[in-house]
């Protein structure tokens, strides 16, 4: 049932994961790792900018009433928790209160699915408009595409927003039928398809691209199939970006054994690779099961299955032969490759100074001849303390804001 409150008290309940997750006994952890509350209220979180830029941003919903029955959601219709919505005058006015305080610049704009995906919608974009047609706000948009929803509501999605985004929420048909009984692939697809053409014929528009997100761990997928699905995705769709949700029990109703931190840390390097580093799926090393190496990150364990790539001299290597090294990362190889011309590197120092980790580098590289290393590289179990399999957490910190590690 839905009940009168004022915004302030709506904000508490739509805005952020402390209302959604906390409440119920769900672990923190089931927050997704893209966004990390800010001070300054319910809603307020730091996204990732690029560049080491965090931008604060209203992360809230249009309402927690919803007709889905996702198993891993906490506001499925099945909940026992409070209810409540936000009409579209008052949610834009609320952001534009919260942006004159100079506590939000942007907004991520999602919502339950409420008397249909065609309604919500509707309701989502009469806000934005609000927004963009009468106040004027120029500022960065993040819209949720709802499965069902309209072709012409999706094309003025992507007319309004800066970013655009339809969760495929698990690797494959079965698995998501095993999580969210009431949603289809069939209906998911052609959304991002749809989104994609649109981005086609309108290259000016949708500036931050197209995202969706994965729950791992819930429906019992490998990595390989995830990682599988998100190369797809990335070939096919143009996908600017897929994101990994560890699957979090929420109100007890336990559908596997909470996902861990290291794999979800493990499939965002991978993730990297497959985006920034040249590789491709069939190159991104699984063991028997199609699980990502515990011990070593993927980029370190693909290294120390081909020997007969390394060592590599550092003054000659192409610049993709330098971003398969562990430890150098795609700033760090454009440098060394921008300075060979004017001089010729002969120590690990002058590396470090150009952003290298040498002391995972240091074992696959040749300087000016030298092999600076300490180990044979085929004697991995010697090797894993060297390459630093510490590096477990995804975001490296900045001042109040959480960065991906790139070497």
């Amino acid at each position: 049932m839905l009940r009168y409150m004022d915004s302030e008290g709506k904000l508490e309940i739509l805005g952020g994961y402390d209302a959604l997750y906390d409440a119920d006994g769900t672990s923190r952890s089931a927050r997704p790792p893209q966004m990390r509350q800010a001070p300054g209220g319910a809603g307020v979180f730091y996204a990732a900018a690029g560049g080491g830029r965090c931008v604060p941003l209203l992360r809230v919903l249009m309402n927690n009433v919803c007709e889905n029955d996702c198993r891993y959601c906490s506001i499925n219709c099945h909940r026992q928790v409070r209810r409540t919505s936000f009409q579209p005058e008052e949610l834009a006015k609320t952001f534009k209160q919260m942006r004159a305080r100079g506590l939000v610049r942007g907004l991520f704009l999602s919502s339950g699915v409420a008397c249909g995906a065609a309604k919500t919608a509707e309701r989502m974009l009469i806000t934005v408009e609000i927004l963009r047609l009468r106040e004027q706000f120029s500022g960065y948009i993040h819209l949720k595409i709802m499965p069902g929803q309209p072709a012409d509501y999706i094309e003025r999605a992507v007319a309004l927003a800066d970013r655009v985004s339809v969760n495929i929420e698990a690797a494959a048909p079965g698995y998501l039928a095993r999580i969210a009984p009431s949603k289809r692939y069939e209906a998911i697809i052609p959304l991002m398809e749809e989104v994609r053409r649109l981005q086609q014929r309108y290259p000016g528009l949708l500036r931050a691209g197209q995202i969706t997100q994965m729950v791992v761990g819930a429906a019992g997928e490998s990595d390989r199939e995830v990682l599988q699905t998100s190369q797809n995705l990335y070939d096919r769709l143009a996908m600017r970006r897929v994101y990994y949700s560890g699957y979090q029990p929420v109100y007890g109703e336990e559908l596997a054994p909470p996902a861990s931190a290291l794999r979800q840390h493990r499939l965002y390097q991978a993730d990297w690779l497959l985006r920034f580093y040249g590789f491709r799926f069939g190159e991104v090393p699984f063991d028997e099961w199609g699980s990502l190496p515990a011990d070593l990150d993927p980029k370190a364990a693909w290294a120390l299955l081909h020997p007969e790539r390394f060592p590599l001299e550092v003054n000659r290597a192409s610049y993709e032969q330098l971003l398969r090294v562990p430890g150098i990362g795609p700033v760090s190889a454009r440098r060394i490759v921008a300075l060979r011309a004017t001089c010729t590197f002969r120590d690990l120092k002058e590396l470090s100074r150009l952003g290298v980790a040498t002391k995972r580098a240091r074992q696959f590289l040749l300087l000016d001849g030298r092999y600076l290393g300490n180990r044979a590289l085929a004697d991995r179990p010697t090797m894993v303390q060297d390459l630093d399999p510490i590096q477990l957490s995804l975001w490296d910190a900045q001042p109040r804001c959480l960065t991906p590690a790139l070497a």
